[in-house]
């Protein structure tokens, strides 16, 4: 997830898009403009990419097992018919 920083930088990114003739407003406008991208972040419920990285590890190895599991039945289905 963004930390603080994060957000202050892509702030200051979107304050560098005001016309410079609306320099006054720029301080509130990197304010708000943290704020919104910190509410909307929250919301979005994101994981890290650590998170994301040991979910899908997780994920690999289920799968792998599933696979296991599935040939061996079938070996057993066949046995039982056959």
């Amino acid at each position: 997830m963004m930390d603080r920083q994060d957000i202050d930088q892509l702030a200051q990114r979107l304050v560098s898009l005001v016309p410079t003739g609306l320099a006054q407003a720029h301080q509130d406008l990197r304010t708000n403009f943290g704020d919104v991208l910190a509410q909307g972040l929250r919301r979005l419920d994101l994981v890290t990419r650590e998170e994301f990285e040991v979910q899908s590890q997780l994920l690999a190895r289920t799968r792998a097992k599933v696979e296991v599991l599935e040939k061996r039945i079938a070996e057993l289905e066949a046995g039982v018919h056959g």
